[in-house]
C-alpha cells in the first residue's frame, strides 16, 4: 500500500508578479462610518480585471474566460460585498467549517453578506483527516443551512502534514473511499452534486485524473495553467491567484475562474 506523506499545498510559495504602478489609495468610508480601504488594481468596476498579477501565465490565461470569482474566509476580515458585486465578482466560495468542531467565525456574516449582495455563493469544508467522514459532514450539515440558492458544496482535500493535532499519513485506497462517503452524503443532504476543490500534491499523489470523473473539480494553480499539474482532467473552476485585490477586501484575496461562456455559467447555476 503506498504511503503518502505531503507538503502542505497552503505553504506552497506564492508567485506574485505585479507590474501595475498605484498612484494613490484611496480611502473609502461606507455609510456607517467605520469602512473599509479599497485598492482597485487599476480603478475600479471591471477594472479589477483578472489580467492583473498574472502576466506570467503564458498559454492559458484566466482573462480568457467570462466569468470570475473569489474564495474568502475569516482571514479576509470585514468584507463589503456590495463593492465586490460592483467590481464584477460572479461568484464567492466562503469557507464554513473545518473538521468535525471548527466554525469559521466569519462564516454566517459573509455568507448573508454574499446573498444579499446578489453573488451567488457556496460553502467550503476543508477535511481534517483525524475525524470520521461522518463526524466531519455532520459539523457541515449543522452549520450550512440548506438553501436552494447556493452553489453546490465544497469538499476541500488536502494534506495536512504540518497538523499539530493530526499525524495520520494518507493511505489513498482509505482516503478515496472516505471522500467518497463523504461526497454522497453532501450530495443526499444538500440536493446538489459537490465540487471538489484539490491541490497539485494531493491531486498527484491520492486523486489522478481517472477518480472522481463524475464530479465538478476546482482545482489550484496560481503559476502555471491547470493543464500542467492537471493533465487529463476536466476542471469545472481554478484558483488561479492568491494575491489578488479587490474593492472591499483588505489585503489579499484568492480569485478564480469558471471554465466556460456566460450562457454556461448561467446554465451550470440551473443545474444543467
Amino acid at each position: 500500500m503506498l504511503k503518502v506523506c505531503l507538503s502542505s499545498s497552503r505553504a506552497l510559495k506564492r508567485f506574485t508578479c505585479r507590474i501595475a504602478s498605484i498612484g494613490a489609495l484611496a480611502l473609502l468610508l461606507s455609510a456607517c462610518g467605520g469602512g473599509i480601504p479599497f485598492l482597485p488594481e487599476d480603478g475600479s468596476g471591471e477594472g479589477a480585471r483578472p489580467g492583473a498579477g498574472n502576466e506570467h501565465f503564458t498559454d492559458l490565461h484566466p482573462s480568457a474566460f467570462a466569468i470570475h470569482g473569489i474564495d474568502v474566509s475569516h482571514h479576509q476580515g470585514e468584507i463589503d460585498w456590495q463593492a465586490l458585486k460592483a467590481s464584477g465578482v460572479k461568484f464567492a466560495w466562503i469557507k464554513a467549517t473545518e473538521g468535525g468542531d471548527h466554525l469559521d467565525t466569519r462564516f454566517v456574516e459573509n455568507w448573508n453578506g454574499a446573498k444579499a449582495a446578489g453573488i451567488p455563493r457556496g460553502a467550503y469544508h476543508f477535511v481534517h483527516w483525524c475525524r470520521t467522514p461522518h463526524e466531519e459532514i455532520d459539523w457541515f450539515k449543522r452549520n450550512v443551512p440548506v438553501d436552494p440558492t447556493a452553489l453546490p458544496p465544497v469538499l476541500d482535500v488536502e494534506a495536512t502534514p504540518t497538523s499539530k493535532t493530526c499525524k495520520r499519513i494518507l493511505h489513498r485506497p482509505e482516503v478515496l473511499a472516505e471522500m467518497r462517503e463523504m461526497l454522497i452524503d453532501m450530495e443526499r443532504h444538500y440536493g446538489k452534486k459537490p465540487v471538489i476543490y484539490v491541490t497539485v500534491d494531493f491531486y498527484a499523489h491520492i486523486m489522478h485524473p481517472n477518480e472522481f470523473k463524475d464530479y465538478p473539480v476546482w482545482v489550484r494553480s496560481t503559476k502555471y495553467a491547470p493543464h500542467v499539474h492537471y493533465p487529463g482532467r476536466r476542471w469545472t473552476f481554478w484558483q488561479y491567484q492568491s494575491d489578488g485585490r479587490l474593492p472591499g477586501v483588505r489585503g489579499k484575496i484568492d480569485r478564480n475562474a469558471f471554465y466556460g461562456t456566460r450562457a454556461q455559467w448561467d446554465a451550470w447555476l440551473k443545474g444543467k
